[in-house]
């Protein structure tokens, strides 16, 4: 049988440049898959933590449905363990060295809003990065809560808020000013600040309006797209990103300066408006 002829026009090889324009198309298409990965990732998280924070307010719903509209404690410090019947959620967390209070789930499930959460996993952001060993809070298992409940909400230690002649919410019926809607419950706090469940905000140039002296007392969390996850009286949630870089300083090992001043920071005056009142 006779050879087949060979057709060189049926074949066609790849040029150098068209092996160039596919090489290129297929490195953009990586950058691009690479990019996206980190952004999922970001996005997959803000949605894990609006769910913990839409979960944990529906326990301090449930929890003041019934206790005749009485909110729970929300102590300074939160006191010691035997406290747990007294506050929303027992234990202080520590960023220096390893505290059993870090990874202690039974504490946090002992107290008030334990059985209404059901569940240890919803009091911490899936984006929080802090770990419970060591002064660099990188090693160990993850330490068991990332949120804290505003200084003016719930039964306090002190019996008074952070700033004194402002409104403290005893009663889930006492939001009137702010409305509910625009009221916090809880907030991410970020790792190198948060020790108890009482987020302290200083009320203290709101009204009447010193933007000059302006404080952060304790430092909202950054870790979504530099924002915070927060929920509201009302049961909604938001995630709110902070403009000044004041409000974002960089993160270091150990613990970050709390109290600080950081005047005409319109980040404060955002927290604080939604913190509390004035006494009339």
């Amino acid at each position: 049988m006779a050879d087949l002829p060979f057709h060189r026009e049926s074949l066609h090889a790849f040029t150098l440049l068209e092996l160039i324009i596919v090489l290129a198309v297929l490195s953009v298409l990586v950058v691009l898959q690479a990019a996206a990965i980190p952004h999922a990732k970001s996005q997959t998280q803000t949605a894990g933590c609006t769910s913990n924070l839409r979960r944990l307010t529906l326990a301090w719903f449930m929890y003041a449905g019934d206790n005749g509209g009485f909110l729970p404690g929300n102590l300074d410090g939160s006191g010691p363990d035997s406290q747990t019947n007294l506050t929303w959620c027992a234990g202080w967390l520590d960023n220096t060295t390893f505290r059993s209070d870090n990874t202690n789930a039974a504490l946090v499930m002992q107290s008030q809003l334990g059985k209404y959460a059901q569940t240890p996993t919803i009091y911490r952001c899936p984006a929080d990065p802090s770990r419970s060993r060591d002064h660099t809070g990188s090693t160990g298992l993850p330490r068991v809560r990332s949120v804290s409940m505003n200084g003016y909400v719930g039964q306090l230690s002190s019996g008074r808020p952070y700033t004194a002649g402002y409104r403290n919410f005893k009663r889930i019926d006492d939001f009137s000013d702010p409305a509910p809607a625009q009221a916090f419950v809880f907030m991410d706090e970020r790792e190198d600040s948060i020790n108890d469940g009482w987020f302290a905000v200083d009320m203290s140039s709101y009204s009447p309006r010193r933007p000059a002296s302006d404080v952060i007392e304790d430092v909202p969390a950054d870790w979504h797209d530099r924002g915070a996850g927060l929920s509201f009286a009302d049961g909604h949630t938001e995630t709110w990103h902070w403009q000044d870089a004041r409000t974002t300083p960089p993160h270091v090992p150990g613990s970050i300066a709390l109290g600080v001043s950081s005047p005409r920071n319109v980040d404060v005056a955002r927290i604080q408006g939604a913190s509390s009142r004035p006494l009339k």
